[in-house]
C-alpha cells in the first residue's frame, strides 16, 4: 500500500496543483474582467526574468562559500550550473531524488580531471542522470563526502528559509494589521524570534566547549569537514554577509512578482507583498503541489484581495510569475542535456 501511495503521490500533486489553481480562479469574473481592456507591457516580464536570474545567482555564492570551506571545492560557473539544474528539476521533472538532492550528489563529486581520472583507475563507475535521479539517496550508508554535499545544501537552505521568515516578519510589521488586529505582534514575535535564535547560534559557535562538542558529533559521523560549513553559515562574522544574502534574494524576488503585476498595469504595497511571497515560501515547503502551481495562485489572490489588489490580476500576474520563473531556470537543462549526452557517450564506449 505504501509503495502504491508513493508511486502515486506525483500524480496527486498534479491534481491537488489542479484543485488548488480553480479555487483561485473559480469566483473571478473573467467577462468583467476582459471588458476592462487590459494592456500587457513584456518590458516588465523582462525585469522580472532579470530579477529571478540575479535571486538565483546570489544563493549560488552562499552555498559555494560554504561548500569551500568544508572542503568541496567546485568552480562557481559549476555551482551556477548545478542550482539552476537544480531548480529545473524542483518545476516538475520527474525525478526521486529533487533538485536539491540532486545539486548536493553532483557537487560531492570530485571537480578535476585528474580525480576522475583516478576515481575510473579504481574502477568506480559514476551513476547515469536517470539513475541518479530515480533512485533515493541513503544517507546512513552514503560516503562522508555525499553527506557533506548534502549539509551544504543543507545549510544553504536553512539560511534561505531564516532570510523568508525575517522578510516576512517586517512584512507584518508594516502591514499586518490589515490581517488580522494582531498580525504586527505576530510581525515583531516572529522577528524576535530569528534574530535571536541567529544570535544564539553564533554565541554558541564562538564557545570552544561547544565547538568541540559539535566537532566530536561531526566526527563521529565520519565528516569532520561540516564543522568549518557550520561556522561559515551561522558563525560571526560571517553569519551577517550570509543573512545579508538571503533578504537581498527574497527582496528581488518579491519584487519580480511586483513586476508581473505591473505588467497588466496593477501594483500592490510592498508591504502586501512581503506578507504573500514569504507565507508563501512556507506553505511551498509541504509537498502538496507541482512547484507550488496553485498554492501560489490560491494563496496570493488571498492575501493581496486585502490590500485592493484585483484577484483576477493576481491570478493572471502568479501564473505568469510562475512561467518566468521556469524560463529562468531552463538554462539548468543545458546541464542536464550534456550530462545526458555524457552518458550515451560513456555506454557507446
Amino acid at each position: 500500500m505504501k509503495k502504491t501511495f508513493k508511486a502515486l503521490w506525483p500524480y496527486l500533486r498534479i491534481v491537488l496543483s489542479l484543485l488548488l489553481l480553480w479555487l483561485a480562479a473559480r469566483n473571478i469574473d473573467w467577462q468583467a474582467l476582459r471588458q476592462t481592456n487590459i494592456a500587457i507591457n513584456p518590458g516588465w516580464f523582462i525585469l522580472a526574468l532579470t530579477l529571478l536570474v540575479f535571486a538565483n545567482i546570489l544563493p549560488v555564492v552562499r552555498w559555494s562559500w560554504i561548500m569551500r570551506s568544508m572542503g568541496l571545492h567546485q568552480p562557481i560557473s559549476r555551482c551556477i550550473t548545478l542550482y539552476f539544474a537544480g531548480g529545473l528539476i524542483n518545476q516538475g521533472l520527474p525525478s526521486t531524488i529533487g533538485g536539491d538532492s540532486y545539486r548536493a550528489v553532483e557537487a560531492s563529486r570530485s571537480a578535476t580531471a585528474a580525480q576522475r581520472s583516478g576515481d575510473q583507475a579504481l574502477g568506480t563507475r559514476a551513476p547515469t542522470l536517470s539513475e541518479e535521479l530515480h533512485q533515493p539517496v541513503d544517507l546512513n550508508r552514503a560516503p562522508p563526502r555525499l553527506r557533506l554535499g548534502f549539509i551544504s545544501v543543507a545549510l544553504d537552505r536553512g539560511l534561505g528559509l531564516i532570510g523568508n521568515n525575517i522578510l516576512g516578519a517586517l512584512g507584518l510589521i508594516m502591514g499586518g494589521a490589515m490581517i488580522a488586529p494582531w498580525g504586527e505582534s505576530l510581525g515583531w514575535w516572529v522577528l524576535g524570534t530569528m534574530l535571536a535564535g541567529v544570535a544564539l547560534a553564533s554565541q554558541l559557535l564562538s564557545v570552544s566547549r561547544t565547538r568541540l562538542w559539535i566537532q566530536k558529533i561531526f566526527t563521529t559521523l565520519g565528516m569532520p569537514e561540516a564543522m568549518p560549513g557550520l561556522n561559515t553559515a551561522l558563525g560571526w562574522p560571517t553569519v551577517v554577509p550570509q543573512l545579508a544574502i538571503s533578504l537581498c534574494t527574497h527582496i528581488l524576488a518579491i519584487t519580480a512578482f511586483w513586476c508581473c503585476l505591473q505588467a497588466f498595469g496593477t501594483t500592490a504595497p510592498f508591504s502586501a507583498l512581503m506578507v504573500g511571497l514569504p507565507a508563501l515560501g512556507l506553505l511551498m515547503m509541504l509537498p502538496i503541489s507541482i512547484s507550488g502551481w496553485g498554492l501560489r495562485e490560491a494563496t496570493l489572490s488571498t492575501t493581496l484581495v486585502l490590500w485592493g489588489v484585483d484577484s483576477g490580476i493576481t491570478v493572471l500576474a502568479s501564473v505568469s510569475f510562475g512561467i518566468v520563473t521556469l524560463v529562468t531556470y531552463l538554462p539548468g537543462a543545458i546541464s542536464l542535456l550534456e550530462r545526458r549526452r555524457q552518458d550515451d557517450l560513456s555506454t557507446k564506449h
